[in-house]
C-alpha cells in the first residue's frame, strides 16, 4: 500500500489513541489499582504489613485503638495484602487514577481506625476485633456465642471460650 493511501485512510478514520486524561478510557476488569480498607472487617492480624512488598502498610497504636495506614505512593499494587488478608478487609479496586502533584504526595494515603473497647470482665482496654468464626476454630460456636465473646479482652476471652468448650463437652458426655 502506498504511503498516500495509508495517510488518507488514517485521516478519514480519526485518531486511534485513548482520550485519557481528557476523557474516559478502557480499564481492564482484573486491573489491580488503589487498595481499599474496611476497618470493620480488620482483626489486626497484621499479615498485610508482613507481606507488603513496598513496605507501604503500617499499624500505629493510638489512644483510640490501632490506626491503619497504607501509603499509595510506595504501594507496588502487587495485591499480596488483599490476598493474604483473612477477613477481606483489604481489597484491590480498579481505580488507577493516582496521578498527583508532588505537593499532594502525603494525601495519597488509605487511613482507618480499628477502635479500642473496654473488657466486660476486667475493664482493660483492648482492640475490638471484627466478628469472625476464625477467632474460635476449635469448637462449634453459634454466631451469638461468638458475638458475646467479642466483648472480652483476649485473656478473658480465652477463659470464657474455655468455659463454653467445657460446657459443650459436658453436654455431649451426659
Amino acid at each position: 500500500m502506498s504511503f498516500l493511501k495509508v495517510l488518507m485512510r488514517n485521516l478519514v478514520s480519526g485518531p486511534s489513541t485513548d482520550p485519557f486524561p481528557f476523557g474516559d478510557t478502557f480499564t481492564p476488569e482484573a486491573l489491580r489499582g488503589r487498595v481499599s480498607f474496611d476497618a470493620t472487617r480488620c482483626t489486626t492480624c497484621r499479615a498485610c504489613e508482613q507481606v507488603c512488598a513496598g513496605d507501604a502498610i503500617r499499624f500505629d497504636n493510638v489512644p483510640e485503638g490501632k490506626r491503619f495506614l497504607l501509603w499509595h505512593d510506595t504501594c507496588t499494587f502487587c495485591g499480596l495484602c488483599a490476598f493474604y488478608c483473612p477477613q477481606g478487609a483489604l481489597t484491590m479496586t480498579t481505580d488507577w487514577h493516582l496521578a498527583h502533584a508532588q505537593s499532594d504526595k502525603y494525601l495519597m494515603v488509605e487511613d482507618g481506625l480499628i477502635p479500642s473497647a473496654e473488657c466486660a470482665d476486667c475493664g482493660s482496654k483492648y482492640v475490638a476485633v471484627a466478628p469472625t468464626a476464625k477467632l474460635f476454630p476449635r469448637y462449634d460456636a453459634s454466631p451469638e456465642e461468638i458475638e458475646s465473646l467479642r466483648k472480652f479482652c483476649p485473656r478473658c476471652r480465652r477463659k470464657q471460650a474455655a468455659a463454653l468448650v467445657a460446657a459443650a463437652t459436658a453436654k455431649k458426655i451426659a
